[in-house]
């Protein structure tokens, strides 16, 4: 039998189908330290909760099992880096998850982009997306910065709109941008490798869930860019020394199942 039916063998066991199906209620909590290197940057420990591709179609993790995983951390900024949902009927269901994440009380605030399937929906139906967001407690940016005093310094956050659908501008993003500790949130990481001439500290992004179905190898993949076939599809990287993370989400699309890969909320500890 070749490896490709032996694969297929595999998959459509029951046993097989059973793990996958947990592996999405399985969430695993990271804590990544990064060092400061800029000399205009916070000169304390910043945490940073870091959350992607909730998926809200296919989600295994309610808001309040969200919330017992965090809870136990002094968070001072939630990121929320895209792929929220992409049917309209769901946007009341997000409006829960945030409601948990602002019991967490982040210091410095929520901030979020968006990502390749928030932008699936209609015009009036994504307007009404961001309108929940900020809503709750959320700062939406779209090839935009936010400046923050922090206790320790300036902090930039720039928000830099999704790179898969082509909108992504990344000299608006940066447009006026003043000195400080240069944080990015984008959905699609492979911006980064358009990002050469434009300084940042840590950019956190998602997109590719750690490849959902990553048995034997995420194939299917190949097409999601140029950090794939490099191997880049999750946890933290470098890029012409600049730091990177890949998140590999919370929520599944296509089905919900997971096969080498795990729903991940991220701890990034910023010293």
């Amino acid at each position: 039998m070749s490896i490709f039916l032996l694969s297929l063998a595999t998959i459509f066991s029951i046993p097989f189908i059973y793990r996958a199906i947990h592996n999405t209620k399985d969430v695993k909590v990271n804590t990544i330290t990064v060092n400061q290197n800029n000399a205009g940057a916070s000169k304390k420990q910043l945490t940073i909760l870091h959350l992607s591709d909730l998926h809200l179609e296919n989600i295994s993790v309610s808001p309040e099992q969200l919330l017992d995983l965090t809870k136990k951390n002094s968070i001072d900024i939630i990121a929320l880096t895209g792929d929220f949902l992409d049917r309209k009927r769901n946007i009341p269901k997000l409006a829960n998850y945030l409601d948990a994440l602002q019991e967490l009380k982040p210091k410095y605030g929520m901030y979020a982009v968006f990502g390749n399937h928030d932008y699936v929906l209609k015009e009036n139906d994504f307007q009404r997306l961001k309108q929940v967001l900020e809503e709750h407690g959320c700062r939406t940016l779209q090839n935009e910065h936010v400046q923050i005093q922090t206790e320790e310094g300036f902090l930039n956050i720039i928000g830099i709109d999704d790179y898969s659908t082509k909108r992504s501008n990344i000299p608006d993003s940066y447009k006026g941008l003043k000195d400080g500790y240069h944080l990015v949130l984008t959905h699609d990481p492979n911006i980064v490798l358009d990002m050469e001439k434009f300084r940042f500290d840590y950019l956190l992004s998602g997109h590719f869930h750690g490849g959902q179905i990553h048995w034997p190898k995420p194939y299917h993949m190949v097409k999601m860019g140029k950090l794939v076939r490099m191997n880049m599809i999750k946890g933290l990287h470098y890029h012409h020394d600049k730091p990177f993370y890949i998140s590999e989400g919370l929520g599944q699309t296509g089905v919900n199942i997971r096969v080498g890969s795990r729903p991940e909320v991220t701890f990034h500890q910023i010293s």
